[in-house]
């Protein structure tokens, strides 16, 4: 268990998993100041004008509304690094799998022969780091893979489109 996190010089866990650049992790952090600073806003006029628009509202509640807005806080500002620590990907010429999360780590396996749509999607944010994602798209829903680089994420969509193709002229 103590090397599950350490990484290879290719970028690879001791199991066959990839890992996120470091970038990824500036991404994350951005977009979460971002969700910090709406969310301040927020906080900030609705404890203000707390009396305004709730006249009857007991001064606790005010208190424990800024308490959920400190959770958040601290979710947002420790959520990029953990996830970045427990992020990893992996593409074999059956499956792709995904194991990513927070406070709930999930693990998806998408069979290569379920897979419908295979698209790259880049944000403004993640373009900003040169950073897109791989959309992969089934019948029983859509697995992604983040904060890929560029180059990783054309590669990967086009080898997982290659393998669904080859898979498609097989079966005639």
């Amino acid at each position: 268990m103590a090397n599950e996190f350490t990484v290879d010089d290719r970028g690879m866990t001791s199991d066959g998993y990839h890992r996120l650049l470091p970038s990824s992790k500036k991404s994350m952090y951005l977009a979460n100041i971002i969700k910090v600073a709406v969310a301040t806003a927020i906080v900030a006029a609705l404890y203000i004008y707390w009396s305004a628009i709730f006249p009857d509202a007991d001064p606790r509640m005010r208190y424990g509304a800024v308490a959920v807005y400190a959770l958040l806080l601290i979710y947002w500002l420790a959520g990029p690094e953990v996830f970045y620590r427990r992020y990893r990907y992996r593409i074999d010429d059956d499956k792709a799998e995904v194991r990513r999360g927070i406070l709930v780590i999930t693990h998806s396996l998408v069979p290569i022969e379920r897979i419908h749509q295979v698209q790259v999607a880049r944000g403004p944010i993640n373009r900003i780091f040169g950073l897109a994602n791989v959309v992969i798209t089934t019948a029983g829903g859509v697995t992604t893979l983040e904060f890929l680089d560029e180059e990783t994420a054309e590669g990967i969509a086009s080898k997982l489109n290659e393998c669904v193709v080859k898979l498609l002229k097989d079966r005639d």
